[in-house]
């Protein structure tokens, strides 16, 4: 007599199915009220973190036109701007440029010999014409100064608004994100074995440390080589950068979050050895065509294109192939262990 089929696919675990249901019902709403207070003081932050993400592109900004400037001053002004000018320059992003004044009113202001009266008749007569035709053309060339267009720029009312909801929801997932993790880590841990508990506690850390590492090197150190790499070009074509705030924002967050996903390579490469994928050995033997693949992919990763945000992924990103290589003969699998042991 052939035994009775058992519906019940978790009769030998520790909770029923509806059991794992709720308790997977009640880990999304932590997670969900955790998130929601993580935006709530993201929206408090935003202001600060905008001015924040801003600050890289209005640094090399005014770099951009103190060189535009120097060179400038150089082909145009030469030996006629004292120390005073020079720094009141730099302080104030200041490029040189032309503007056409009429001969006649520019003796006016130098002079400051006519009056209002005298003005006024002096109006009646054609400014096209000119009381000493030796004098040369009405209109004279005159060399100023102008403040730099040194800021990023909006093209729609809702933008801005729509940047600083942004930079809040960012801020708050960021913040809350441990809480998250923990929330999931709490609802996955209940079938995992005790060995692969104590995996969880040494990656976890590692994967935060890894990310964290990766963004934080994109934004202090990268950053900076690739807007001056870009705004190069822009003082070559002679072409004044007039960046829009949603390119910038998506720049900026793109960015760290390519380099903190492609530092995780270590722990992906523990878990393909893991899995039987490849081995210790093979990454070795195979390191030319990885550190190829890894050039590759960071060209990928990388939104802008230039060669030191590539570089600055692609040194790193090798550097830690061979340090996941250790840490998968520095961590035996548990077969291994078992082997050892026997």
């Amino acid at each position: 007599m052939p035994k009775p089929m058992n519906d019940d696919l978790f009769q030998g675990s520790t909770m029923t199915f509806g059991e794992h249901l709720e308790e997977l019902r009640t880990v999304l709403v932590r997670a969900l009220l955790g998130l929601l207070i993580g935006c709530l003081i993201g929206f408090s932050v935003a202001n600060p973190l905008v001015r924040t993400l801003e600050k890289p592109l209005s640094q090399a900004l005014k770099k951009h036109y103190q060189i535009q400037a120097e060179k400038l001053k150089q082909a145009r002004l030469s030996g006629d701007v004292t120390a005073e000018t020079t720094a009141m320059i730099q302080e104030y992003s200041l490029v040189p440029d032309t503007v056409y004044v009429d001969r006649h009113w520019l003796n006016q202001m130098v002079t400051g010999a006519a009056s209002s009266a005298s003005t006024s008749s002096s109006a009646s007569t054609s400014p096209a014409t000119s009381t000493n035709p030796a004098a040369g053309p009405r209109l004279v060339e005159m060399p100023i100064w102008r403040a730099a267009a040194g800021k990023t720029q909006s093209f729609g009312m809702t933008e801005p608004f729509m940047i600083w909801v942004k930079a809040a929801m960012i801020a708050g997932i960021v913040i809350s994100s441990p809480w998250i993790f923990f929330q999931a880590w709490s609802f996955v841990a209940v079938g995992l074995y005790p060995h692969e508990r104590n995996y969880i506690y040494l990656f976890l850390p590692l994967s935060l440390g890894l990310f964290l590492a990766g963004t934080l090197l994109a934004f202090f150190f990268a950053m900076s080589p690739v807007l001056d790499f870009l705004l190069q070009f822009n003082r070559q074509l002679e072409i004044d950068p007039f960046p829009r705030v949603s390119e910038w924002m998506s720049f900026v967050l793109l960015l760290p979050l390519g380099f903190g996903i492609s530092f995780q390579l270590p722990l992906v490469m523990l878990f393909l050895e893991r899995i039987g994928v490849f081995t210790a050995t093979q990454y070795v033997s195979q390191w030319r065509i990885a550190v190829l693949a890894i050039f590759v992919i960071a060209m990928i990763l990388t939104p802008s294109p230039d060669p030191y945000s590539m570089l600055l992924m692609a040194v790193p990103l090798t550097a830690l192939y061979f340090g996941g290589v250790a840490l998968c003969r520095w961590l035996p699998s548990r077969a291994k262990r078992v082997s050892a042991e026997t």
